[in-house]
């Protein structure tokens, strides 16, 4: 039979090394802490990415009837044209050529849900890129071969693959462009002033 190993007692615990695992653990701590700071704070949204989703506040007062104007608002061109009442009238008018002339399968606020796609009749917002590949279209006035296709004068043409739309952002049938233009939220805090996002 195996005999019990005889009982010793227990060694004195070393207080030296338990102070300095403790003041190790601390010190290695505050350095992850440290450490992590500088790669939490870069998670954060630059001071340009913040400025570049801020709202654009745009002053209309000197844009003449039949001008557009171009800001940037999320790394986006944002178009700005004051039609004129006559190319209001024409928007107003049925267009059988157009893909979605009531703007149901197309991207805009609910107060631009109308056949100007506007707030203002008289002053059109939109992204100029083109719904179909990302291109920016072109604004053409007065212009009788885009009369033939888009049976208005007045419009805006795609350069990359020829998508046509009319002063409203509505794009015409058989064109590479499936929907209309997209509309972003903007809102008038005045008569001439515009704050688009």
């Amino acid at each position: 039979m195996d005999t019990p190993p005889p009982i010793t007692s227990a060694p004195a615990p070393d207080l030296e090394k338990r102070a300095l695992l403790i003041a190790a653990a601390v010190v290695g701590g505050a350095g992850i802490v440290t450490a992590a700071v500088p790669f939490v704070a870069s998670l954060e949204p630059s001071a340009g990415v913040l400025a570049a989703a801020a709202p654009v506040e745009v002053d209309v007062s000197l844009l003449n009837p039949g001008e557009m104007r171009t800001v940037a608002w999320r790394g986006q061109p944002v178009w700005i044209m004051r039609r004129t009442p006559a190319e209001v009238a024409a928007l107003l008018q049925t267009n059988p050529g157009l893909a979605d002339p009531l703007s149901r399968r197309s991207q805009q606020p609910a107060g631009c849900a109308n056949a100007t796609r506007s707030v203002r009749p008289d002053l059109f917002v939109c992204i100029g890129i083109c719904t179909h590949l990302g291109c920016s279209p072109t604004l053409r006035l007065g212009d009788a071969a885009l009369d033939a296709q888009l049976r208005a004068p007045d419009g805006y043409v795609c350069p990359c693959h020829g998508s046509v739309f009319d002063l409203a952002g509505r794009v015409v049938r058989n064109v590479p462009a499936p929907v209309n233009l997209v509309i972003p939220d903007h809102r008038f805090t005045g008569p001439d002033s515009l704050v688009i996002g």
